[in-house]
Protein backbone atom coordinates (compact mmCIF):
# COMPACT_ATOMS: atom_id res chain seq x y z
CA UNK A 1 0.00 0.00 0.00
CA UNK A 2 2.78 2.29 0.90
CA UNK A 3 4.74 1.74 -2.22
CA UNK A 4 1.42 2.56 -4.56
CA UNK A 5 1.14 6.06 -2.59
CA UNK A 6 4.41 6.88 -3.08
CA UNK A 7 4.71 6.04 -6.34
CA UNK A 8 1.65 8.48 -6.82
CA UNK A 9 2.96 11.03 -4.47
CA UNK A 10 4.70 13.17 -6.50
CA UNK A 11 1.57 13.35 -9.10
CA UNK A 12 -0.85 13.98 -6.27
CA UNK A 13 1.64 17.18 -5.14
CA UNK A 14 0.89 18.41 -8.55
CA UNK A 15 -2.76 18.06 -8.31
CA UNK A 16 -2.68 19.88 -5.19
CA UNK A 17 -1.39 23.03 -7.18
CA UNK A 18 -3.46 22.32 -10.03
CA UNK A 19 -6.73 22.69 -7.86
CA UNK A 20 -5.43 25.80 -5.62
CA UNK A 21 -5.12 27.34 -8.99
CA UNK A 22 -8.50 26.45 -10.18
CA UNK A 23 -10.28 27.43 -6.87
CA UNK A 24 -8.33 30.82 -6.66
CA UNK A 25 -9.16 31.29 -10.71
CA UNK A 26 -12.96 30.58 -10.11
CA UNK A 27 -13.94 32.11 -7.68
CA UNK A 28 -11.67 35.42 -8.24
CA UNK A 29 -13.27 36.16 -11.94
CA UNK A 30 -16.66 36.90 -10.57
CA UNK A 31 -15.55 38.59 -7.37
CA UNK A 32 -13.54 40.61 -10.05
CA UNK A 33 -16.43 41.12 -12.48
CA UNK A 34 -19.06 42.33 -10.18
CA UNK A 35 -16.34 45.45 -9.09
CA UNK A 36 -16.14 46.06 -12.66
CA UNK A 37 -20.04 46.15 -13.15
CA UNK A 38 -20.38 43.39 -15.23
CA UNK A 39 -24.01 42.54 -15.56
CA UNK A 40 -24.85 39.15 -13.63
CA UNK A 41 -25.88 37.64 -17.05
CA UNK A 42 -22.52 37.96 -18.08
CA UNK A 43 -20.94 36.40 -15.10
CA UNK A 44 -23.00 33.40 -15.33
CA UNK A 45 -21.90 32.98 -18.83
CA UNK A 46 -18.62 32.59 -16.95
CA UNK A 47 -20.14 29.47 -15.49
CA UNK A 48 -21.91 28.05 -18.57
CA UNK A 49 -18.84 28.35 -20.86
CA UNK A 50 -16.18 26.82 -18.44
CA UNK A 51 -18.68 23.82 -18.13
CA UNK A 52 -19.43 23.63 -21.84
CA UNK A 53 -15.59 23.29 -22.38
CA UNK A 54 -15.41 21.00 -19.67
CA UNK A 55 -17.73 18.52 -21.34
CA UNK A 56 -16.23 19.05 -24.65
CA UNK A 57 -12.88 18.50 -23.25
CA UNK A 58 -14.17 14.87 -21.38
CA UNK A 59 -15.08 14.27 -25.02
CA UNK A 60 -12.28 15.19 -27.27
CA UNK A 61 -9.71 15.21 -24.83
CA UNK A 62 -8.89 11.42 -25.10
CA UNK A 63 -8.50 11.91 -29.00
CA UNK A 64 -5.63 14.39 -28.61
CA UNK A 65 -3.99 12.78 -25.58
CA UNK A 66 -3.50 9.61 -28.12
CA UNK A 67 -1.92 11.68 -30.40
CA UNK A 68 1.04 13.34 -28.45
CA UNK A 69 0.89 11.36 -25.61
CA UNK A 70 -0.09 11.98 -21.67
CA UNK A 71 3.19 14.24 -20.55
CA UNK A 72 2.89 16.29 -23.58
CA UNK A 73 -1.27 16.70 -23.42
CA UNK A 74 -0.68 17.48 -19.57
CA UNK A 75 1.86 19.58 -19.86
CA UNK A 76 0.20 21.35 -23.02
CA UNK A 77 -3.29 21.73 -21.40
CA UNK A 78 -1.96 23.27 -17.91
CA UNK A 79 0.46 25.97 -19.66
CA UNK A 80 -2.63 26.78 -21.92
CA UNK A 81 -4.50 27.60 -18.21
CA UNK A 82 -1.34 29.20 -17.30
CA UNK A 83 -1.59 31.42 -19.82
CA UNK A 84 -4.91 32.16 -19.71
CA UNK A 85 -5.06 32.68 -16.14
CA UNK A 86 -2.02 35.74 -16.69
CA UNK A 87 -3.87 36.76 -19.47
CA UNK A 88 -7.41 37.88 -17.79
CA UNK A 89 -5.69 39.42 -15.21
CA UNK A 90 -4.05 41.71 -18.01
CA UNK A 91 -7.40 42.10 -20.53
CA UNK A 92 -10.30 42.79 -18.34
CA UNK A 93 -12.82 42.28 -20.32
CA UNK A 94 -16.21 40.37 -19.78
CA UNK A 95 -15.83 38.90 -23.66
CA UNK A 96 -12.75 38.03 -23.98
CA UNK A 97 -13.24 36.62 -20.32
CA UNK A 98 -16.37 34.57 -21.40
CA UNK A 99 -14.67 33.49 -24.20
CA UNK A 100 -11.41 32.03 -22.57
CA UNK A 101 -12.97 30.02 -19.66
CA UNK A 102 -14.40 27.62 -21.90
CA UNK A 103 -10.93 27.15 -23.34
CA UNK A 104 -9.77 26.73 -19.55
CA UNK A 105 -12.45 24.53 -18.96
CA UNK A 106 -11.72 21.91 -21.86
CA UNK A 107 -8.30 22.03 -20.76
CA UNK A 108 -9.04 21.27 -17.18
CA UNK A 109 -10.87 18.01 -18.45
CA UNK A 110 -7.60 17.30 -20.47
CA UNK A 111 -5.39 17.74 -16.78
CA UNK A 112 -7.95 15.73 -14.72
CA UNK A 113 -8.52 12.85 -17.33
CA UNK A 114 -4.83 12.51 -17.41
CA UNK A 115 -4.16 12.75 -13.37
CA UNK A 116 -7.14 9.93 -13.11
CA UNK A 117 -6.29 7.79 -15.33
CA UNK A 118 -2.41 7.61 -14.17
CA UNK A 119 -4.04 7.27 -10.91
CA UNK A 120 -6.18 4.31 -11.96
CA UNK A 121 -2.90 2.77 -13.88
CA UNK A 122 -0.76 2.88 -10.70
CA UNK A 123 -3.55 1.77 -7.98
CA UNK A 124 -3.92 -2.07 -7.19
CA UNK A 125 -7.05 -3.50 -6.68
CA UNK A 126 -5.68 -3.38 -2.95
CA UNK A 127 -4.69 0.17 -2.83
CA UNK A 128 -7.47 1.56 -5.23
CA UNK A 129 -9.71 2.76 -2.55
CA UNK A 130 -7.24 4.41 -0.52
CA UNK A 131 -5.99 6.43 -3.55
CA UNK A 132 -9.27 7.56 -4.58
CA UNK A 133 -10.16 8.78 -1.55
CA UNK A 134 -6.63 10.95 -1.23
CA UNK A 135 -6.64 12.13 -4.72
CA UNK A 136 -10.29 13.66 -3.52
CA UNK A 137 -9.40 14.89 -0.20
CA UNK A 138 -6.55 16.76 -2.32
CA UNK A 139 -9.03 18.39 -5.08
CA UNK A 140 -11.56 19.42 -1.99
CA UNK A 141 -8.25 21.05 0.03
CA UNK A 142 -6.85 21.99 -2.97
CA UNK A 143 -10.41 24.34 -4.11
CA UNK A 144 -10.65 25.26 -0.55
CA UNK A 145 -7.21 26.67 -0.31
CA UNK A 146 -7.57 28.64 -3.56
CA UNK A 147 -10.91 30.66 -2.29
CA UNK A 148 -9.30 31.08 0.65
CA UNK A 149 -6.30 33.29 -0.67
CA UNK A 150 -9.18 35.94 -1.50
CA UNK A 151 -8.78 37.94 1.27
CA UNK A 152 -5.16 38.46 0.87
CA UNK A 153 -4.51 41.11 -2.27
CA UNK A 154 -6.85 43.88 -3.48
CA UNK A 155 -9.09 41.32 -5.83
CA UNK A 156 -8.76 44.96 -8.24
CA UNK A 157 -4.75 44.22 -9.12
CA UNK A 158 -3.30 41.50 -11.30
CA UNK A 159 -1.94 39.86 -8.96
CA UNK A 160 -4.29 37.23 -7.55
CA UNK A 161 -3.98 36.13 -11.17
CA UNK A 162 -0.31 36.03 -11.57
CA UNK A 163 -0.73 33.60 -8.54
CA UNK A 164 -2.73 31.37 -10.08
CA UNK A 165 0.14 31.38 -12.90
CA UNK A 166 2.57 30.24 -9.84
CA UNK A 167 0.12 27.28 -9.10
CA UNK A 168 -0.62 26.53 -12.54
CA UNK A 169 2.91 26.12 -13.03
CA UNK A 170 3.95 24.30 -9.86
CA UNK A 171 1.62 21.48 -11.25
CA UNK A 172 3.37 21.53 -13.86
CA UNK A 173 6.46 20.27 -12.43
CA UNK A 174 6.10 16.33 -11.16
CA UNK A 175 4.53 15.30 -14.11
CA UNK A 176 7.00 17.06 -17.11
CA UNK A 177 10.16 15.84 -14.86
CA UNK A 178 8.94 12.33 -13.60
CA UNK A 179 10.75 8.98 -15.72
CA UNK A 180 7.84 6.93 -15.08
CA UNK A 181 6.06 5.37 -18.01
CA UNK A 182 2.79 6.55 -19.31
CA UNK A 183 -0.46 5.08 -18.37
CA UNK A 184 -2.56 2.96 -21.18
CA UNK A 185 -4.76 5.54 -23.37
CA UNK A 186 -8.06 7.54 -22.10
CA UNK A 187 -10.98 6.23 -23.49
CA UNK A 188 -13.68 8.00 -24.52
CA UNK A 189 -16.96 7.69 -22.50
CA UNK A 190 -20.24 8.17 -25.41
CA UNK A 191 -23.45 9.54 -23.56
CA UNK A 192 -26.47 7.56 -24.15
CA UNK A 193 -29.36 9.09 -22.88
CA UNK A 194 -32.03 6.41 -23.44
CA UNK A 195 -30.02 3.80 -21.97
CA UNK A 196 -29.45 6.17 -18.93
CA UNK A 197 -33.00 7.01 -18.10
CA UNK A 198 -33.89 3.35 -18.67
CA UNK A 199 -31.61 1.90 -16.11
CA UNK A 200 -32.58 4.90 -13.47
CA UNK A 201 -35.48 7.87 -14.64
CA UNK A 202 -34.41 9.10 -10.69
CA UNK A 203 -31.00 9.20 -11.55
CA UNK A 204 -30.88 10.82 -15.08
CA UNK A 205 -33.51 13.74 -14.02
CA UNK A 206 -32.19 13.94 -10.66
CA UNK A 207 -28.40 14.46 -11.95
CA UNK A 208 -30.01 17.01 -14.47
CA UNK A 209 -31.03 18.82 -12.09
CA UNK A 210 -28.36 18.71 -9.45
CA UNK A 211 -26.02 20.08 -12.38
CA UNK A 212 -28.22 22.84 -12.43
CA UNK A 213 -28.41 23.74 -9.24
CA UNK A 214 -25.14 23.03 -8.24
CA UNK A 215 -23.46 24.93 -11.43
CA UNK A 216 -25.80 28.35 -10.94
CA UNK A 217 -24.51 28.61 -7.35
CA UNK A 218 -21.16 27.49 -7.82
CA UNK A 219 -20.52 30.45 -10.67
CA UNK A 220 -22.85 32.73 -8.82
CA UNK A 221 -22.06 32.07 -5.05
CA UNK A 222 -19.92 34.41 -4.86
CA UNK A 223 -21.78 36.93 -7.49
CA UNK A 224 -24.89 36.57 -4.30
CA UNK A 225 -22.53 36.93 -1.46
CA UNK A 226 -21.12 40.31 -2.74
CA UNK A 227 -24.70 41.34 -3.44
CA UNK A 228 -26.01 40.28 -0.36
CA UNK A 229 -23.02 42.66 1.39
CA UNK A 230 -20.33 39.98 2.39
CA UNK A 231 -16.77 40.84 2.15
CA UNK A 232 -14.24 39.51 0.45
CA UNK A 233 -13.11 37.31 3.60
CA UNK A 234 -16.63 36.12 4.30
CA UNK A 235 -17.15 35.10 0.74
CA UNK A 236 -14.67 32.88 0.59
CA UNK A 237 -15.31 31.58 3.60
CA UNK A 238 -19.02 31.20 2.89
CA UNK A 239 -17.63 29.44 -0.44
CA UNK A 240 -15.21 27.03 1.08
CA UNK A 241 -17.66 25.84 4.34
CA UNK A 242 -19.91 24.57 1.82
CA UNK A 243 -17.10 22.67 0.01
CA UNK A 244 -16.52 21.35 3.71
CA UNK A 245 -20.21 21.04 4.77
CA UNK A 246 -21.17 18.91 1.45
CA UNK A 247 -17.94 16.54 2.33
CA UNK A 248 -18.51 16.04 5.95
CA UNK A 249 -21.94 15.09 5.25
CA UNK A 250 -22.01 12.59 2.18
CA UNK A 251 -20.66 9.80 4.78
CA UNK A 252 -24.02 9.52 6.87
CA UNK A 253 -26.17 10.82 3.86
CA UNK A 254 -24.56 7.76 1.84
CA UNK A 255 -24.56 5.03 4.55
CA UNK A 256 -28.59 6.21 5.25
CA UNK A 257 -29.16 5.67 1.61
CA UNK A 258 -27.65 1.79 1.98
CA UNK A 259 -30.15 1.11 4.51
CA UNK A 260 -33.61 2.78 3.22
CA UNK A 261 -34.57 3.27 -0.09
CA UNK A 262 -32.48 5.93 -1.90
CA UNK A 263 -34.93 7.88 -3.40
CA UNK A 264 -36.27 8.65 -0.18
CA UNK A 265 -32.99 9.86 0.98
CA UNK A 266 -32.71 11.58 -2.14
CA UNK A 267 -35.99 13.46 -1.74
CA UNK A 268 -35.20 14.52 2.04
CA UNK A 269 -32.10 15.99 1.10
CA UNK A 270 -33.19 17.85 -2.08
CA UNK A 271 -36.01 19.31 0.18
CA UNK A 272 -33.83 20.43 2.95
CA UNK A 273 -31.68 22.24 0.21
CA UNK A 274 -35.17 23.53 -1.39
CA UNK A 275 -36.00 24.67 2.19
CA UNK A 276 -32.85 26.43 2.57
CA UNK A 277 -32.58 28.19 -0.83
CA UNK A 278 -36.31 29.24 -0.15
CA UNK A 279 -35.54 31.15 3.52
CA UNK A 280 -32.43 32.77 1.93
CA UNK A 281 -34.63 34.01 -1.47
CA UNK A 282 -37.25 35.09 0.87
CA UNK A 283 -36.22 36.93 4.01
CA UNK A 284 -33.23 38.53 2.42
CA UNK A 285 -30.94 37.61 5.26
CA UNK A 286 -28.72 40.81 6.15
CA UNK A 287 -26.33 39.09 8.88
CA UNK A 288 -23.10 37.46 7.53
CA UNK A 289 -23.69 34.69 10.39
CA UNK A 290 -27.39 34.03 9.10
CA UNK A 291 -26.25 34.09 5.51
CA UNK A 292 -23.24 31.93 6.21
CA UNK A 293 -25.29 29.31 8.46
CA UNK A 294 -28.26 28.64 5.87
CA UNK A 295 -25.81 28.23 2.78
CA UNK A 296 -23.61 25.86 4.51
CA UNK A 297 -26.55 23.87 5.17
CA UNK A 298 -27.89 23.93 1.86
CA UNK A 299 -24.37 23.42 0.47
CA UNK A 300 -24.11 20.47 3.28
CA UNK A 301 -27.59 18.38 2.00
CA UNK A 302 -26.87 20.26 -1.88
CA UNK A 303 -23.72 17.93 -2.23
CA UNK A 304 -24.85 14.67 -1.41
CA UNK A 305 -27.37 14.25 -4.06
CA UNK A 306 -24.50 13.20 -6.87
CA UNK A 307 -23.32 10.34 -5.53
CA UNK A 308 -26.94 9.11 -3.95
CA UNK A 309 -28.40 9.30 -7.55
CA UNK A 310 -25.01 7.63 -8.48
CA UNK A 311 -25.19 4.69 -6.32
CA UNK A 312 -29.58 4.52 -7.10
CA UNK A 313 -28.44 4.28 -10.36
CA UNK A 314 -25.41 1.73 -10.17
CA UNK A 315 -27.94 -0.65 -7.76
CA UNK A 316 -30.11 -0.89 -11.25
CA UNK A 317 -26.84 -1.77 -13.48
CA UNK A 318 -25.03 -4.78 -13.87
CA UNK A 319 -21.65 -4.47 -12.06
CA UNK A 320 -19.46 -4.46 -15.60
CA UNK A 321 -21.78 -1.17 -16.07
CA UNK A 322 -21.12 0.65 -13.38
CA UNK A 323 -18.17 2.96 -15.30
CA UNK A 324 -20.46 3.68 -18.38
CA UNK A 325 -23.61 4.43 -16.44
CA UNK A 326 -21.48 6.75 -13.94
CA UNK A 327 -19.34 8.19 -16.69
CA UNK A 328 -22.48 9.00 -18.56
CA UNK A 329 -24.44 10.53 -15.55
CA UNK A 330 -21.32 12.59 -15.09
CA UNK A 331 -21.47 14.31 -18.33
CA UNK A 332 -24.97 14.57 -17.94
CA UNK A 333 -24.32 16.42 -14.66
CA UNK A 334 -22.03 18.90 -16.54
CA UNK A 335 -24.69 19.09 -19.05
CA UNK A 336 -26.70 21.08 -16.08
CA UNK A 337 -24.14 22.71 -14.99
CA UNK A 338 -23.75 24.45 -18.48
CA UNK A 339 -27.89 25.25 -18.23
CA UNK A 340 -27.20 26.41 -14.43
CA UNK A 341 -25.27 29.50 -14.74
CA UNK A 342 -27.29 30.73 -18.07
CA UNK A 343 -30.60 30.65 -16.10
CA UNK A 344 -29.52 32.00 -12.81
CA UNK A 345 -27.81 35.17 -13.91
CA UNK A 346 -30.48 36.27 -15.78
CA UNK A 347 -32.84 35.62 -12.84
CA UNK A 348 -30.74 37.61 -10.48
CA UNK A 349 -30.19 40.53 -12.57
CA UNK A 350 -33.92 40.32 -13.36
CA UNK A 351 -35.14 40.24 -9.42
CA UNK A 352 -32.03 40.37 -6.83
CA UNK A 353 -28.78 38.44 -5.91
CA UNK A 354 -30.93 36.46 -3.32
CA UNK A 355 -33.00 35.15 -6.62
CA UNK A 356 -30.15 32.19 -6.76
CA UNK A 357 -31.51 30.12 -4.35
CA UNK A 358 -34.79 30.37 -5.91
CA UNK A 359 -33.27 28.59 -8.74
CA UNK A 360 -31.68 26.24 -7.13
CA UNK A 361 -35.20 25.40 -5.11
CA UNK A 362 -37.01 24.70 -7.93
CA UNK A 363 -34.79 22.20 -8.82
CA UNK A 364 -34.31 20.68 -5.43
CA UNK A 365 -38.23 20.77 -5.92
CA UNK A 366 -38.42 18.93 -8.64
CA UNK A 367 -35.64 16.26 -7.34
CA UNK A 368 -37.73 15.88 -4.38
CA UNK A 369 -41.14 15.18 -6.06
CA UNK A 370 -39.73 13.14 -8.72
CA UNK A 371 -37.90 11.06 -6.47
CA UNK A 372 -41.49 10.17 -4.32
CA UNK A 373 -43.78 9.89 -7.29
CA UNK A 374 -41.01 7.25 -8.85
CA UNK A 375 -40.78 5.56 -5.78
CA UNK A 376 -44.52 4.40 -6.20
CA UNK A 377 -43.74 3.19 -9.65
CA UNK A 378 -40.87 0.73 -8.94
CA UNK A 379 -39.60 -1.13 -6.13
CA UNK A 380 -36.24 -0.31 -4.84
CA UNK A 381 -33.90 -2.94 -4.93
CA UNK A 382 -33.37 -5.50 -1.94
CA UNK A 383 -30.70 -3.73 0.18
CA UNK A 384 -28.75 -6.84 0.20
CA UNK A 385 -28.12 -6.61 -3.28
CA UNK A 386 -27.14 -2.85 -3.69
CA UNK A 387 -24.39 -1.32 -4.99
CA UNK A 388 -22.06 -0.07 -1.77
CA UNK A 389 -22.51 3.99 -1.63
CA UNK A 390 -19.09 5.56 -2.58
CA UNK A 391 -18.36 9.56 -1.87
CA UNK A 392 -17.87 11.21 -5.25
CA UNK A 393 -17.55 14.92 -3.97
CA UNK A 394 -18.28 17.03 -6.76
CA UNK A 395 -17.92 20.54 -4.47
CA UNK A 396 -20.41 22.57 -6.12
CA UNK A 397 -18.71 22.71 -9.56
CA UNK A 398 -17.72 19.74 -11.80
CA UNK A 399 -14.38 18.87 -10.81
CA UNK A 400 -14.28 14.65 -11.76
CA UNK A 401 -14.00 12.99 -15.03
CA UNK A 402 -15.30 9.34 -15.99
CA UNK A 403 -11.79 8.43 -16.12
CA UNK A 404 -12.41 8.42 -12.30
CA UNK A 405 -15.46 6.00 -12.19
CA UNK A 406 -12.59 3.76 -13.39
CA UNK A 407 -10.39 4.83 -10.21
CA UNK A 408 -13.74 4.69 -7.49
CA UNK A 409 -13.34 1.54 -6.05
CA UNK A 410 -16.22 -0.60 -6.57
CA UNK A 411 -17.07 -4.18 -6.31
CA UNK A 412 -19.66 -6.82 -7.64
CA UNK A 413 -22.94 -6.60 -5.75
CA UNK A 414 -23.50 -9.96 -4.30
CA UNK A 415 -26.89 -11.34 -3.27
CA UNK A 416 -26.76 -12.13 0.44
CA UNK A 417 -28.11 -15.88 0.00
CA UNK A 418 -25.87 -17.00 -2.92
CA UNK A 419 -23.06 -14.83 -3.34
CA UNK A 420 -23.25 -14.29 -6.97
CA UNK A 421 -23.76 -11.26 -8.59
CA UNK A 422 -27.25 -9.30 -8.74
CA UNK A 423 -29.02 -9.97 -11.91
CA UNK A 424 -29.39 -6.34 -13.89
CA UNK A 425 -32.92 -4.95 -13.43
CA UNK A 426 -35.08 -3.57 -15.77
Amino acid sequence: MKRNLLSVASLLFGTLFLFMGNGLQGILLPVRGNLEGYATTTLGLLGTSWAAGFVIGCLVAPKLVRRVGHVRAFSGFIAIIAIIALVSGIIIHPVWWVLLRAVTGFATAGTSMIIESWLNERATNESRGAIFSLYISITLFGVVAGQMMIPLEDVRTPVLFMICGIFYCIAMLPTTLSTAASPQPLKAVKLDLPALYRNSPVSCLGILLVGIANGAYGTLGAVFGAGAGLSDTSIAIMMSSTIFAGAVMQLPAGRLSDRIDRRYVLAAMSAIAALAGLLLAILHPDSPYFIIGLVVLYGAVANTLYPIAVAHANDFASAEDFVKVSGGLLLLYGIGTIIGPTIGGPVMSMINPHALFLVTAIAHVLITAYAIIRSRMRAAVPVGDRDAFTTIPTATSQTLTPESMSLADRGTAKTPETGDPALKYN
